[in-house]
């Protein structure tokens, strides 16, 4: 039998935004969504990709124009020309036990800062055959959590889910028509997918990014307050929008277009999650 392999567009050490303590986090490559504000385009595709850094760059064109020889894309040919070498892979192919070896590296540190290892992406549920496997020869030796959306077969996250310490859930959207609008897909498979998680007795931490005029509503937030208390949680974070979310949509060659105002965000009510008893942490 073949080898299961994961690709990996990012392996990020000394996170400490993505769980609790200093951790180590592995961006999965592949999502099967399409959310407006995207702070990580270039883990969309499910595919090795070349990036391209803007920062030095002398403007010579000569990855440009090999770049508008196949369609916009930039390729390995491109990346060869750049004299400032600017241009580099994204997505690396890793088996198990590489990827598991190069995380145990760092062991002792974090286990003694109180971390782990976080499984991100894209989004890591999309790989879920290899995220269990390798979730499984970790289990036991390091925290283990996932950030997902939890769009994914009811199945595959049912395997998953005994060789974790912590799932971090977005609960980004709560209104079907909004959710296909600006997020895609169908809102029924996150929260089924909640629902599995919040019964599986795995830690549950629920997260929502606050998107000016579409998720930082107090009818989105509301809904989001109602649907954690209805699953007996006590704990969520909000993640403030980040107006910089749009600069690395140039390192694949395209162009951020937000369906929303960047410029209304503001402090979010939190009146719908105290009046649930809800901690709040906005990060």
């Amino acid at each position: 039998m073949d080898e299961l392999k994961g690709l990996i567009f990012s392996i990020e050490e000394f996170a400490v935004y993505d769980g609790p303590g200093i951790r180590t986090s592995v961006f999965f490559k592949g999502c099967p969504l399409r959310c407006n504000w995207c702070h990580n385009p270039e883990g969309l595709e499910m595919r090795a990709q070349i990036v391209r850094s803007p920062n030095g760059c002398l403007g010579c064109g000569r990855c440009d124009a090999i770049a508008k020889k196949h369609g916009g894309e930039y390729t390995q040919e491109a990346a060869d020309a750049c004299p400032r070498h600017l241009l580099r892979p994204s997505g690396v192919w890793y088996g198990a036990d590489e990827l598991c070896a190069k995380l145990l590296k760092n062991a002792d540190l974090l286990r003694a800062g109180g971390g782990g290892v976080t499984f991100s992406g894209g989004e890591c549920l999309m790989q879920a055959d290899f995220l269990t496997e390798v979730a499984k020869k970790l289990h036991g030796k390091l925290h283990l959590a996932i950030q997902t959306s939890g769009y994914a077969p009811a199945d595959k996250l049912r395997g998953l889910l005994p060789y974790l310490d912590l799932v971090m859930f977005d609960l980004k959207l709560l209104d079907a028509a909004q959710f296909r609008k600006y997020i895609g897909g169908d809102l029924s498979v996150v929260l089924r997918s909640f629902r599995i998680a919040a019964e599986s007795g795995v830690e549950l931490l629920p997260r929502t990014p606050l998107i000016p005029g579409v998720t930082d509503t107090p009818e989105n937030l509301n809904a989001v307050a109602e649907t954690i208390a209805s699953a007996g949680l006590h704990k969520a974070e909000l993640l403030a929008y980040n107006k910089m979310a749009g600069s690395k949509y140039k390192l694949i060659g395209k162009t951020y277009a937000p369906m929303f105002d960047e410029s209304k965000a503001g402090v979010p009510d939190l009146t719908p999650f105290k009046e649930r008893g809800i901690e709040v942490r906005i990060l």
